[in-house]
């Protein structure tokens, strides 16, 4: 089996990582999917040795996660590579609902003019080969056809058996473990995790078709017919996919069609989840419910992939111990109401990575890997619960006001506020944005060389910790000494960008990056009128935000994170 190497690191990172310490990696990930990897792209980036095993011999072609939120893309403009997504996805530009044949108004996908992305549909084979593509980028390959079936972990790293489908057993040295396995997790059960929650009764047709209606393109399709008492007895749901007329239909399966599955699935661990088996639908099993919901007379073609599947909704209690951690279906699984599932498993994953590679560098605080359960738990278990809602009441019944609810629904307002790992802003700020906030972007930003503005993303992409200067402060210290501080306090892992004012006069003294706020979005956007520094985390994520920024106040935020 082929073995990456790190690449990217000085002599003297690369002697604290696996060579030094008898490992083979420094992080076994098990399961290929997009979180897999997504977290096996985000340590490959960061100079971090990797294998990434996959109990499957290819992609499934299954359209299965469609949706890509806001800020998904965001994740991935920061790692370098949104531009192939952006390339292969349709936009998602809202959603038609109709009872009862009636039309009943339209959502629009609208989010505020500073958001850099809207919504998009991709099917989960294409989002998968964009990212092995990408990775394939940094050497290093999926391991197809290899499963874990056994992990031990001692103090130092973690020992796993790996299988391949010829039986050949193989075993591993690593300094960590991450399951991404889905569902059915080896790694959660082995690590007697507890996957609590329930299942829907009801159970659906999924297939992948194309038809040749009139419905504006770019819109979800949701056809619901209500009984003498009101109840939802019928449901047609279609998502957008690349190709014309091309979608992802989910309906209300037929008792002929139905899995008739017991509590207890065959692989034995009581989750019943996904594409679980059953009698596959055939064209006419799809066109039969088409006759009877479509908003328009229709007919279905091109039948790609048809299944049944069922929903449940779970979490685990914890999403690790030890040098070993779960991520993605693996740690949570709920509805696929509002596209939210794969969305928030990729950004379990590249919570987790940044933390990972500080920990293999020997440069983390030793709490700093608490801090991914600290951070992603209350993420899982809020959008168990809102998906679980919206799946059973719609989410035109959230209570939230419509501009609340579509950045809820694009994940832009997740947040680690509560964070041990961010620094709290003294008492009496009331600021709008806090640490543990998402790092807004903004445009109009102006260099002393090029003719065009740029956006604050483009000056964050392909970077690590980034430390935000704004203008100066009366009672701050200077911006080239809070430079050099945060050089020093994180061994070089932290760049420095200087965001002046539009008035302010261009500052080739400290020898920092610079760009003028020509605009002032950036003000704007971060609620500064006079100097401040803030810490961007490599998740895009803030923090500390700094008023006055001083290098005392620096090194106790980098002090949550950094050891020294």
């Amino acid at each position: 089996m082929a073995r990456s190497e790190s690449t990217g690191r000085s002599a003297s990172a690369a002697r604290g990582t696996s060579a030094a310490r008898g490992a083979s990696t420094d992080v076994l990930i098990a399961g290929a999917g997009p979180v897999g990897l997504t977290l096996a792209a985000e340590l490959r980036r960061s100079g971090v040795s990797c294998r990434i095993v996959d109990r499957l011999p290819a992609r499934l072609p299954y359209a299965k996660a469609v949706g890509i939120q806001p800020r998904t893309l965001e994740l991935f403009d920061r790692m370098g590579l949104v531009r192939d997504v952006l390339d292969a996805a349709v936009p998602m530009r809202g959603q038609l609902t109709y009872v009862n044949g009636a039309e009943q108004g339209r959502i629009e996908l609208v989010l505020p003019p500073e958001v850099p992305y809207g919504f998009a549909a991709l099917p989960q084979y294409e989002t998968e080969r964009v990212l092995e593509e990408f990775l394939g980028r940094f050497g290093t390959r999926i391991e197809r056809s290899t499963e874990l079936v056994a992990f031990a972990q001692d103090p130092v790293g973690v020992t796993s058996r790996l299988r391949s489908s010829s039986g050949g057993e193989e075993e591993v040295r690593s300094r960590f473990l991450v399951g991404c396995d889905g569902a059915h997790s080896v790694v959660r059960k082995a690590l007697g995790l507890t996957f609590e929650g329930g299942a829907f009764p009801e159970e659906y047709m999924l297939a992948d078709v194309e038809v040749g209606w009139g419905l504006p393109p770019g819109y979800g399709v949701r056809s619901m017919h209500r009984g003498e008492d009101d109840a939802v007895d019928d449901l047609l749901v279609c998502i957008p996919l690349p190709g014309e007329g091309r979608y992802r239909m989910s309906m209300l399966v037929p008792p002929e069609l139905s899995a008739s599955r017991p509590s207890e699935p065959s692989a034995g661990d009581g989750v019943a989840h996904g594409l679980e088996g059953g009698t596959a639908p055939a064209l006419a099993d799809i066109q039969k419910v088409l006759d009877r919901l479509a908003p328009e007379p229709v007919t279905a073609s091109a039948l790609r992939w048809s299944s049944v599947f069922r929903i449940s909704h779970r979490l685990a209690d914890r999403y690790g111990e030890g040098r070993v951690f779960v991520a993605g279906d693996a740690a949570h699984i709920h509805p696929p109401t509002g596209a939210q599932g794969m969305n928030t498993g990729v950004q379990d994953a590249c919570n987790l990575a940044w933390k990972l590679a500080l920990a293999v560098g020997d440069a983390a605080h030793p709490r700093l890997l608490t801090g991914y359960d600290a951070e992603r738990h209350p993420v899982g278990e809020e959008v168990v619960g809102r998906t679980v809602r919206h799946a059973a009441e719609g989410v035109q019944a959230d209570p939230a006001d419509p501009e609340t609810l579509m950045l809820r629904e694009a994940q832009l307002l997740v947040n680690y506020r509560e964070s041990p790992l961010v620094t709290p802003l003294p008492p009496g700020d009331e600021a709008a944005l806090r640490p543990g906030d998402r790092a807004p972007d903004c445009d109009g930003l102006t260099g002393d060389i090029a003719a065009y503005p740029v956006r604050l993303f483009d000056l964050l992409r392909g970077r690590g910790h980034v430390l935000l200067l704004y203008g100066h402060h009366p009672a701050g210290d200077p911006p080239g000494d809070l430079a050099a501080a945060a050089r020093e306090l994180t061994g070089g892992r932290m760049e420095a960008c200087r965001i002046l004012p539009a008035d302010a006069p261009p500052d080739e003294t400290t020898g920092i990056p610079h760009h003028h706020d020509s605009q002032g979005e950036f003000a704007r956007q971060y609620g500064v009128e006079e100097g401040a520094a803030f810490v961007v985390r490599p998740d895009g994520y803030l923090g500390a935000c700094l008023r006055p920024p001083t290098v005392g106040r620096l090194k106790e935020a980098l002090g949550r994170v950094f050891a020294w």
